[in-house]
């Protein structure tokens, strides 16, 4: 395991960061891997290796940094908590889509400084919150964005002015969006708005629902794994980024 520690400079302060490469070295695309709503923990530290290993450079930012240092979350204490919203909504509230955008920024100017990265465009991914984030950050610098995903990602095509479906007419990254058979924050209306959206803006894209799967099915320590959804949804993001970052 290639694990390395790093602290970004961003307009807003110092946001911690970990990288992970691939045990056989050498220059590889670079990967944006945005978090869910449970922050850094070593459920996402697991992920962000599996994808390195598979031939990338993979930057996890810390975007709950705004709020200050936090201990790692047990998600299934959080969840038996009965009060989510209670526990990490101080985090939450630290940040955005906008606010997150304008962080990708010095995340970009990051990996440019990196020798073992490839190229100058990246892929992006995200889960839960990062979801809307990784479509964000598509729409804000789509020429260094080239595959974007999201996977149980919400309110991605909402009336508010932070909604990401309003950037789909600056996208030129390929797009790949899975989202939850059973999950509220993406209801099959809001499922429609977004493909249409994308459709309308000519971009190269696939929008699925994973029957059966709930919100937040890829997360291996939530009591909603699944784990032939988060297989499933292994093999979409590594097939759409190796066509796309390869």
């Amino acid at each position: 395991m290639s694990h390395e520690q790093v602290t970004i400079r961003t307009r807003d302060g110092e946001c911690p960061g970990h990288v992970f490469t691939a045990a056989q070295g050498g220059r590889h695309p670079g990967v944006i891997f945005y978090m869910d709503g449970l922050g850094i923990r070593p459920t996402i530290f697991d992920m962000g290796q599996r994808l390195a290993d598979h031939g990338y450079v993979v930057l996890v930012p810390d975007l709950f940094y705004r709020a200050g240092r936090y201990d790692p979350l047990d998600a299934r204490a959080v969840f038996a908590s009965g009060d989510v919203r209670g526990t990490i909504g101080h985090l939450l509230a630290s940040t955005d889509n906008r606010r997150a955008a304008q962080d990708t920024e010095a995340f970009l100017d990051y990996l440019d400084t990196r020798e073992d990265v490839a190229r100058t465009t990246v892929g992006t991914t995200g889960y839960c919150m990062g979801g809307a984030i990784s479509l964000t950050a598509a729409g804000t610098y789509p020429d260094r964005i080239s595959a974007t995903a999201s996977f149980h990602g919400g309110n991605l095509a909402t009336d508010s002015e932070l909604s990401p479906h309003r950037l789909a007419p600056q996208i030129t990254a390929r797009v790949y969006v899975a989202g939850a058979d059973h999950d509220d924050s993406y209801p099959p209306e809001m499922a429609e708005l977004l493909d249409q959206t994308l459709s309308d803006a000519h971009i190269d894209h696939r929008c699925e629902i994973y029957p059966d799967a709930l919100h937040g099915f890829t997360m291996t320590d939530f009591p909603v794994y699944d784990q032939a959804a988060a297989e499933r949804h292994w093999h979409e993001l590594l097939t759409l980024f190796d066509n796309s970052l390869t």
